[in-house]
């Protein structure tokens, strides 16, 4: 895969990811977010897995490439908190 697809790919993986995680990075995290994502979301799915692969822009290189960026996401958000409130927050709060 080219340079450009890996910034293509990487952006919108990173996108969603921070999407989906509730993150909010500036735009160069979230290309490096993506692009790291895609690796990691390739190997898992390659050499792990035995599916898939990131190789072009296509719908499967982007949902290897957003989970494999959801996962390197997940443990700050659990460490940090996620910086999305749950829609159920001032109800839980309410309650307590």
């Amino acid at each position: 895969m080219g340079f450009m697809s890996w910034i293509v790919v990487g952006a919108i993986a990173g996108f969603l990811a921070n999407q989906i995680v509730g993150s909010r990075e500036g735009l160069p995290r979230t290309l490096v977010l993506g692009v790291v994502g895609g690796l990691v979301g390739g190997f898992v799915a390659t050499s792990v897995l035995k599916i898939g692969s990131v190789n072009g822009i296509n719908v499967e290189s982007g949902v290897i490439a957003t989970l494999g960026a959801v996962a390197i996401l997940l443990p700050r958000a659990f460490r940090d908190g996620f910086a999305r409130p749950s829609p159920w927050s001032d109800v839980i709060r309410q309650l307590r």
